[in-house]
């Protein structure tokens, strides 16, 4: 008998200019993050991948993806939407850390207050969530998890092969040292 071959998924959208990046466009570790502003272990990750980017920073760059787990966390679909239309005014990164350092506070009225926080139309940014402005953005990326067998958050890829590791701050580091080429 003859034992079934495992094989690791592999990202099947690929990265592109319209992606949300970290770190040098060069860098020779391709980080993607498949991720739910409301997962509180997707909140652990945020910490460990922001120092991984600054201990690594020549050598890992970090693409985000919306992969919102509404029927668990309610608050995440509208989170990502936000953060997408902060994307479209060049705020993207500032509203993302926001929404993990405020993970408990994602509901609509303190969600408007981050928003003006960072000095953006809660306003503006409301009427593009409510009609949906940037649903497709959203779903597109999660349907792209879904094809690459994303079925959890946080899930990360490492140069285009799923990471099965743990996210903590070590694994994270042996992940891109083992990527990088000598």
């Amino acid at each position: 008998m003859t034992t079934p071959h495992q094989v690791t998924p592999r990202l099947r959208t690929p990265v592109t200019e319209t992606d949300h990046v970290r770190g040098p466009v060069d860098a020779p570790v391709t980080l993607v993050e498949y991720a739910d502003f409301q997962c509180r272990f997707c909140g652990v990750a945020y910490a460990n991948l922001a120092e991984l980017l600054r201990q690594r920073a020549d050598r890992v760059r970090l693409i985000y993806r919306h992969f919102p787990i509404a029927n668990v966390h309610p608050y995440a679909d509208d989170a990502a939407q936000v953060a997408e239309a902060a994307g479209i005014r060049g705020r993207f990164w500032e509203l993302h850390d926001w929404l993990y350092e405020h993970q408990d506070q994602l509901d609509p009225v303190h969600l408007s207050l981050g928003v003006e926080q960072l000095g953006m139309s809660a306003d503006e940014i409301d009427a593009e969530t409510g009609q949906q402005a940037h649903g497709d953005r959203v779903r597109r990326d999660f349907v792209g998890g879904i094809r690459s067998g994303v079925d959890a958050t946080p899930t990360l890829f490492v140069n285009g092969s799923r990471h099965d590791g743990g996210y903590e701050l070590a694994d994270l580091l042996a992940a891109v040292d083992a990527a990088t080429p000598e």
